[in-house]
């Protein structure tokens, strides 16, 4: 599986194609948000011949252009709202454990 991250700006994309395990296919470069632009990236992971998944945020209206023509080229594509996931990033799974942590937990109590 092919996967491409895509990091959206206004009139312009920097675009990353990874394969898993992090070898690079093709280092990052811009892309524009032009129809010429969007369909060379398109005739790029096509040549890979596999199956390919495109990430990118969610960038208010920015990142229509380069979804809807991915999408019509049957390129699956997923959106990421920025802030949930900083706010996934920053969660911790473990909580630590320390006298101070400690002592509040049984004041709370």
């Amino acid at each position: 599986m092919i996967s491409v991250g895509i990091d959206v700006s206004k009139g312009e994309s920097t675009v990353c194609i990874m394969k898993p395990g992090g070898e690079i296919l093709k280092a990052p470069f811009k892309m524009l948000h032009t129809v010429e632009s969007v369909l060379s990236l398109v005739h790029t992971l096509e040549a890979y011949k596999e199956e390919t998944r495109a990430i990118l945020e969610d960038t208010g209206h920015y990142h229509l252009p380069v979804v809807t023509l991915l999408v019509e080229n049957g390129i699956f594509v997923c959106t990421v709202n920025a802030l949930r996931m900083k706010k996934y990033c920053s969660q911790s799974l473990r909580r630590a454990k320390t006298d101070k942590i400690d002592e509040r937990q049984q004041k709370q109590s």
